[in-house]
């Protein structure tokens, strides 16, 4: 089922697959609608942003959202998970610990630092939802007529990368922060710029040269620029 996209603020990328740019700190959020199931790739900032979003699915669709893939754990991309319920969880391997862990409390201050309003980064941190199934390798979800590949391609933004391969014409690859189109990207104390580039590699291994590429923040991109931006960091951390 196709729906109206645009109306709504999100961009079709094919069919049954899309994304919006939330506002503030340009994070993506990614959906795709299988017969029986539908993935959203991230959350959002907050419970107000995810709650947002799942409003939105609903409206555009008469669904909700079933399964979710968390790309890594970065405020603007996961503390909008709780407003979801009843769904599965997906992230790469020990994102599960890191997310029950002290991690909430780091979340929450980021996200101050960063301009989330207090009170919704403490409420948010404190529901903070962790994967119920973690990814070390690839995983194929089914999500009726349609199956798509979670791979954990990092670590390089952070420890935790995880992408998601939507097959199709085009096929799409949404990156995560692995890539970034609108601005730098960002290497922060989580980072490990040794691994970063060959991360790069095997995003491009799984799209391949014809993929549409979806950063976590920005404009879609092709091969040539996650290449690009692949010898930029190799260039800027001194690898190979």
């Amino acid at each position: 089922m196709d729906v109206g996209w645009e109306e709504y603020g999100w961009e079709r990328l094919a069919q049954g697959v899309g994304r919006r740019r939330l506002p503030v700190w340009d994070a993506t959020v990614g959906l795709v609608l299988g017969e029986r199931a539908v993935l959203l790739y991230d959350t959002g900032s907050s419970l107000r942003e995810g709650a947002e979003v799942r409003a939105q699915v609903q409206a555009m669709t008469g669904r909700k959202v079933t399964h979710i893939a968390l790309s890594h754990p970065h405020f603007d991309h996961v503390l909008g998970t709780a407003a979801f319920s009843g769904v599965e969880v997906y992230g790469a391997v020990g994102l599960d610990t890191l997310l029950h862990g002290r991690e909430r409390e780091a979340l929450r201050m980021d996200a101050v630092r960063q301009g989330l309003d207090a009170a919704e980064a403490a409420e948010a941190a404190d529901v903070l939802v962790a994967p119920h199934h973690v990814v070390s390798g690839e995983w194929t979800l089914d999500l009726g007529g349609r199956q798509v590949l979670l791979a954990n391609v990092g670590p390089g933004h952070t420890g935790h990368d995880l992408a998601l391969l939507v097959p199709g014409e085009p096929e799409v690859v949404f990156c995560g922060d692995l890539a970034e189109e609108s601005g730098e990207p960002q290497a922060g104390p989580d980072a490990i710029p040794s691994r970063w580039p060959a991360a790069l590699d095997r995003l491009l291994d799984l799209g391949g040269e014809s993929a549409l590429y979806v950063p976590g923040h920005g404009a879609t991109v092709d091969a040539t620029f996650v290449r690009a931006q692949r010898e930029e960091l190799a260039r800027r951390f001194e690898v190979t």
